[in-house]
């Protein structure tokens, strides 16, 4: 097992090469992983396989990063519910999760922490995300399993769900209850997914690309590639800024962290850049996966996280963030955030 301490760079691309436990100490902004990004990391453990990849859209993070090299582990059907990813990140909570916090805190960290994964995987069942039984889970994460493998050979969904000892189960209809998707969607989100890698991270022409995802032309897979995405795989490539990683990303998030407070005019932010409101918020949606107006929301809920655990009060950050009344703020906080300010405070404090 190897532990490492960071402070990674703004916009790289970390990629996993090993199962890797990602937990973030400090910094505020958005991550992305494979493609989507995610605001609400804070207080949880991220669970990344092998071929995954994560980027952190801001330059203040430092983060505990744990490879685990004991591949063996991870085939054990209990445990691959933390790594194999469905709809969102595979993580658990650490504010539920009071033994996994002691696994992660500096005191322990230094010794023999893999029975953390065992720990995580009682933790993840716990959480019940999809309100399954195990049996039902596994029935699940075999599917998952057979969409990873064949994804690139084009079965049709009856095809995928015969390769799988469904033991009494409907495999299509209890995926579709327990996670509200098709095992249509998980099989082209899956073949989206890898066709974006193959197009920002190899050197192949689409026509290679194509062939090897099993689209019998290229045409075919830009049409199906732009259907998916709004852009074709040129633009995509072009758009993702792999290896030139250019100041775009860069200089709007630092824009936003130094004028979120006073700011919230998209036309505000466009000048600064130079552009048209349209063009701005086309380029963010294009590079950063998300609007101009979910980043700012994202800025002010974090400034405002940062001041409730200062001990300020609701009144003064209210003022200091532009909101005209406390309970404007109140409303925001809860809306964007999932508790009240009041509610946030409780819980941080008695954690």
């Amino acid at each position: 097992m190897n532990v490492e301490k960071i402070s990674p760079e703004i916009n790289k691309v970390y990629f996993i090469e090993k199962h890797t436990l990602i937990h973030i100490l400090s910094g505020k902004g958005s991550i992305q992983v494979d493609f989507e990004n995610y605001f609400d990391w804070q207080e949880k453990a991220i669970f990344l396989e092998k071929g995954q990849y994560i980027k952190f859209l801001s330059d203040d993070f430092t983060v505990r990063k744990i490879e685990f090299t004991d591949d063996s582990k991870f085939y054990n059907d209990d445990v691959r519910v933390l790594f194999k990813h469905l709809i969102s990140l595979g993580y658990i909570d650490l504010m539920e999760c009071e033994e996994c916090q002691k696994f992660l805190s500096k005191s322990v960290i230094t010794q023999d922490s893999s029975n953390i994964i065992d720990v995580s995987s009682k933790q993840w069942y716990w959480q019940n995300p999809f309100k399954a039984n195990k049996e039902e889970y596994q029935i699940i994460f075999d599917t998952k399993e057979i969409i990873d493998q064949e994804y690139a050979h084009h079965l049709s969904s009856a095809d995928l769900v015969n390769l799988i000892n469904d033991r009494g189960y409907n495999a299509q209809t209890l995926i579709k209850d327990k996670i509200g998707l098709s095992v249509k969607h998980l099989l082209g989100a899956k073949r989206l997914k890898e066709s974006k890698k193959e197009i920002v991270f190899t050197e192949k022409n689409i026509q290679e690309i194509s062939y090897d995802l099993g689209f019998k032309d290229d045409a075919y897979f830009n049409r199906v590639f732009k259907n998916a995405t709004g852009i074709t795989p040129r633009q995509f490539r072009e758009n993702f800024d792999f290896k030139q990683r250019d100041q775009f990303t860069q200089d709007i998030l630092e824009l936003l962290q130094k004028y979120h407070t006073q700011e919230r005019s998209l036309d505000f932010y466009a000048d600064k850049m130079n552009l048209s409101i349209k063009t701005l918020s086309k380029k963010v949606q294009l590079k950063m996966n998300t609007s101009l107006g979910q980043l700012i929301r994202l800025e002010l809920i974090n400034t405002a996280k940062l001041m409730l655990l200062e001990g300020q009060s609701i009144v003064a950050i209210s003022a200091q963030l532009g909101f005209e009344e406390p309970n404007h703020f109140s409303s925001f906080f809860k809306h964007y955030s999932g508790s009240t300010p009041t509610e946030f405070k409780l819980v941080k404090y008695n954690s």
